[in-house]
């Protein structure tokens, strides 16, 4: 039996696209720009920062044809998430990015044993560390920017000090918590989920924890106890 809707596929899915598109809002606007909600659709009329889609279906009844005049199509890179799988975007200029599928993580669901401790950073420089280490590129870009921490984003590392080799964003909202840009140096996905996972149910027990991933990376996390409850897809603008 189901007690908590958040736990129903329908609502799993719904309640982790909702907070999805909070998080890209509160990116967004990090870098002063400006989304908003209307027609079962997140978008932005000015192009976002880089990986960020300018839009995100919050409904599965949101038409091909509502998509394009809340965006910026006429610069390269406008991309939009259509958290349901159910868009054909490609008549008015689009084509399949990538696919994946919304995972859900129920409250029941007891934290994981021999976890590491993860914890939030603090402050400007340790955000920055945070950035470089993720970007496998040992720099950052400035794209998580000092506001989100502000926000009631969490970027959870592998230590309080010293180097970086692990992490992940917990931003909650939408009565989930979202988990995104998870990695380990050491490419131990389990080991990185469960560090997590230990971590939000420190910091927000009782709180289902939601989520996106595909191919490999969502095979880690259902070995960690989460759920695939629905298909979603991302679609980029074609080059013209």
């Amino acid at each position: 039996m189901i007690n908590d809707p958040r736990d129903a596929p329908d609502g799993a899915a719904a309640a982790a696209a909702r907070n999805n598109a909070d998080w890209c809002d509160a990116v967004c606007r990090s870098h002063g720009v400006a989304g908003a909600i209307e027609g079962g659709l997140w978008a932005s009329a000015r192009r976002t920062p880089p990986l960020y889609p300018d839009a995100v279906t919050l409904s599965p009844d949101v038409a091909p044809g509502d998509v394009p005049g809340r965006i910026d199509v006429t610069s390269p890179g406008a991309s939009v998430k259509d958290s349901f799988g159910v868009l054909d975007l490609s008549a008015v200029g689009f084509e399949v990015l990538f696919e994946a599928q919304w995972i859900h993580r129920p409250a029941t669901e007891p934290a994981p044993r021999r976890a590491g401790g993860w914890e939030p950073v603090g402050g400007v420089d340790r955000l920055l560390a945070w950035e470089a280490a993720w970007s496998g590129a040992g720099e950052s870009a400035g794209l998580f920017r000092p506001a989100l921490l502000d926000d009631g984003a969490v970027f959870l590392a592998s230590a309080a000090t010293g180097p970086v080799t692990a992490g992940a964003i917990a931003y909650p909202g939408a009565d989930v918590v979202g988990i995104s840009n998870l990695f380990a140096a050491d490419d131990d996905l389990d080991a990185a989920w469960r560090s997590c996972l230990a971590a939000t149910d420190r910091l927000w027990p009782g709180v289902p924890v939601v989520g996106y991933e595909g191919g490999d990376d969502l095979a880690a996390a259902v070995r960690q106890g989460f759920t695939p409850v629905g298909p979603l897809r991302v679609w980029l603008r074609a080059d013209r």
